[in-house]
């Protein structure tokens, strides 16, 4: 295929595209206490505006204690009329809305949980909860797994209430159910241990539970890590083996992410925080946990398309429409990710620099994006006004007045 089938139609499950362009889940940092705020919902229409597909609100929390921080996206009651004046804002430019429902398990940070320890695929020491004085967490019980399958599930419907198109299952960057499926994290010994199918078990459950739920109306997409990033955590042979089952199980779409949070965050974006990014962060938490990364972090150089290889590899198992994600910013990334049989292009931070950027193109006004990966807009996430592109920002000034309003 050349790079104009991404401006083809596609069928990903009950609903139709538009074109192959997806704006990827971007932790915004634009919900005041878990409610979405009108800067919210301008991010997400002006990529619907811009051309995109479809556009993925981040982080959606399926309960309280799910959250990583306060200010994440929470599905319940509250939040429901500022969603759907999302969802309306993106359908009236013609684009889809996608939820990315969540659990973080072990990776919060939240000031209080109701749990008391937070919950993992096996307890032990947590690396993540050193800094909030968490430094245990917790294995689920099969009542807990019961639980929470059950608010991925209420959190999918509410999605559905809200006039989502679809839902994103995560399951990738160490939150909760990449706690299952990583083996640096999951060290049961009953049937959601072991190999890589095995646990994948919990996660492909709860893949079915949503569909049962909605997948007559909505998308069911998953997100996973072609790689985790570090030496001994799991690659491209590991995560075909969790899309086989994935696959098996009847998801829609699978989003080919890589990276930890805690272990490789600087793999998640193919290139290194900036040290200057690092110090306008302004929670204490971030900025100290950021700090410490940098010392151990390995020398990157962006270079576009860098989860290509292992992607190539689970595109050549399974027959399941897959979506690639990782450094595309060019016609020519595009044009080889349809070559090589992927069925979407997820894009984020080139869409975060310049929202029109489908559309141009389209249009053939620009062939490369102006994104120059310098990670600017990860940190921005961490301030008042939340996730974007430090090189554009001034483009829109009263967004950045009102980040917090309802």
């Amino acid at each position: 295929m050349t790079s104009s089938a991404a401006f083809t139609p596609i069928q990903i499950g009950p609903l139709k595209l538009r074109n192959r362009f997806i704006k990827s889940a971007t932790n915004e940092g634009m919900a005041k206490g878990g409610v979405p705020s009108k800067a919210l919902v301008e991010h997400h229409r002006s990529m619907a505006a811009g051309g995109a597909a479809m556009t993925t609100v981040a982080y959606c929390s399926v309960s309280p204690d799910g959250r990583t921080f306060e200010d994440q996206v929470s599905l319940d009651v509250p939040s429901l009329p500022h969603l759907r004046a999302l969802t309306d804002a993106v359908h009236r430019e013609g684009g889809a809305a996608c939820a990315q429902i969540t659990h973080g398990g072990a990776f919060t940070f939240l000031p209080k949980l109701s749990s008391g320890s937070p919950f993992s695929a096996s307890g032990g020491f947590n690396a993540a909860g050193v800094l909030s004085g968490r430094f245990l967490k917790t294995a689920m019980t099969r009542a807990d797994m019961d639980r929470i399958a059950a608010e991925f599930v209420a959190g999918a419907r509410m999605a559905k209430e809200a006039g989502f198109d679809a839902v994103e299952i995560h399951m990738g960057h160490g939150y909760l159910l990449s706690q299952f499926i990583s083996p640096r994290y999951n060290r049961r010994r009953d049937e959601y241990g072991g190999n890589a199918a095995q646990r994948t078990r919990y996660p492909a459950e709860i893949l079915k539970r949503v569909l049962d739920a909605v997948g007559r109306e909505l998308a069911v997409t998953c997100k996973i890590c072609v790689t985790e990033g570090y030496k001994g955590g799991a690659g491209a042979a590991e995560a075909v083996e969790v899309a086989k089952v994935l696959e098996r199980e009847g998801a829609n779409l699978l989003v080919l992410s890589g990276g930890m949070n805690v272990e490789a965050p600087w793999a998640i974006f193919g290139s290194n925080m900036p040290a200057a990014a690092v110090e306008s962060v302004q929670s204490p938490i971030i900025k100290i946990a950021t700090r410490m990364m940098r010392l151990w972090e390995p020398k990157l150089t962006f270079h576009e398309m860098y989860f290509l290889e292992h992607s190539r590899q689970v595109r050549a198992a399974v027959s399941m429409p897959l979506a690639y994600l990782g450094g595309a910013k060019s016609l020519a990334g595009v044009q080889q990710a349809m070559q090589d049989g992927f069925d979407c292009v997820v894009m984020g931070r080139a869409l975060i620099h310049d929202p029109q950027l489908v559309n141009k193109f389209a249009s053939g006004a620009v062939t490369v994006s102006g994104c120059t990966a310098c990670n600017e807009c990860v940190s921005q996430m961490y301030t008042p006004g939340g996730t974007r592109c430090v090189l554009t920002q001034q483009a829109n000034p009263e967004l950045n007045r009102i980040p917090g309003a309802a």
